[in-house]
């Protein structure tokens, strides 16, 4: 299978890397990560003006066209630099799901305000922790768990159970009656957000098949976060590399000792397994029936969670103590790696949900 990227996918991930090498360091991130909101809209702003955003959005719409494979490379090059702001949940997923389920006005309304980073949309799917939310007379109540970047939302897609049994998805505005947004940052340094609905005015948005359109967008979002973690795989490796060649132990670098050799050469082969499984994920995100994308995105979810938890804990073990400290860059891709091992389905699920498609198959 051919994994060669053009020019302009090239390009694209060119200039992410240079954005997060010049203008989203470590310092810069800490900063950040310390502010009352945890994200900047001013760095928001400079991946619009970069056209970062757009990835995911038709040219009719002010978009760029692209599609999973490019949204991969972006995401890949934002991994060492640890964004903070709510690129997969509003530059991927959302626009994903508008194009897919939404009227020609709403698109026309919301997609290229996404683009320019004019407004954030984000998607509060179901959550098995919280009440299921369920419309009735065009008002919704229920709660939303966890809602990635929900608390800095211009608009909420909700999916709630409708009366006859089906899905459908709906848009609740930032301060509509009935509705309490609670913001807090995770493990990671991400956002997220509870959200609680009591009879709250929402418009419907999709015209039909909404839970198979949201399930394709999360699709695309799983494939894009196996794309960011190797990202962060490959940061965490160069750093854990440069390590070993300058740590003195008996009068030499510890990276000549054989037994840390062995264990790089363990880290290396999770790494590229992980990495080959992404450019898969993608490749399968459009243009494969459901059944089959599904069980290629938790194969690949599988393999890359696997990996996450090999290289963040060895490269930890391998930094010794200082490998935690929140002064090393280190300790927070191991904090995000070890989320998005649990993100989107855990590493159990995903093998589960792979042995049950296969034997379908």
């Amino acid at each position: 299978m051919n994994f060669d990227f053009n020019e302009d996918q090239r390009a694209l991930a060119d200039t992410v890397r240079r954005f997060v090498a010049r203008d989203y360091g470590f310092e810069k991130r800490r900063a950040i990560l310390a502010s009352p909101a945890g994200w900047s809209r001013e760095v928001w702003q400079g991946l619009a003006d970069l056209g970062v955003l757009a990835v995911n959005i038709d040219e009719g719409y002010g978009g760029l066209g692209y599609g999973p494979q490019e949204t991969g490379l972006a995401m890949s090059a934002f991994g060492a630099g640890l964004l903070l702001e709510p690129y997969l949940a509003a530059a991927v997923i959302a626009p994903a799901l508008i194009r897919r389920t939404a009227s020609a006005d709403f698109q026309e309304h919301w997609l290229p305000a996404i683009a320019c980073g004019e407004s954030i949309v984000v998607l509060a799917q179901a959550d098995a922790r919280g009440a299921p939310v369920t419309e009735l007379g065009g008002n919704l109540s229920g709660r939303k768990r966890v809602v990635a970047h929900g608390g800095c939302a211009d608009l909420l897609l909700v999916s709630a159970q409708m009366p006859n049994g089906d899905t459908g998805l709906y848009a609740v505005a930032p301060g509509s009656d009935g509705l309490v947004v609670h913001d807090y940052p995770t493990l990671d340094g991400q956002r997220a957000a509870d959200v609680v609905l009591k009879d709250t005015p929402a418009t419907r948005v999709d015209a039909g098949a909404a839970l198979d359109h949201i399930e394709a967008a999360l699709d695309i979002g799983l494939a894009a976060l196996c794309a960011e973690a190797v990202g962060i795989m490959d940061a965490t490796l160069a750093a854990t590399t440069d390590y070993l060649k300058t740590r003195q132990q008996f009068g030499q670098p510890i990276g000549r000792f054989q037994a840390l050799q062995h264990r790089m050469a363990d880290m290396l082969l999770h790494q590229e397994q992980a990495r080959s499984m992404s450019y898969l994920a993608a490749m399968h995100c459009v243009g494969t029936e459901k059944p089959a994308r599904q069980r290629v995105l938790s194969a690949a979810k599988v393999t890359v969670g696997q990996a996450c938890r090999f290289i963040a804990q060895n490269a930890v073990q391998l930094h010794g103590g200082m490998g935690m400290t929140d002064e090393l860059m280190l300790s927070h891709w191991f904090k995000r790696l070890t989320a998005i091992e649990m993100s989107f389905g855990d590493t159990d699920s995903h093998l589960a949900r792979y042995a049950r498609l296969s034997r379908a198959a």
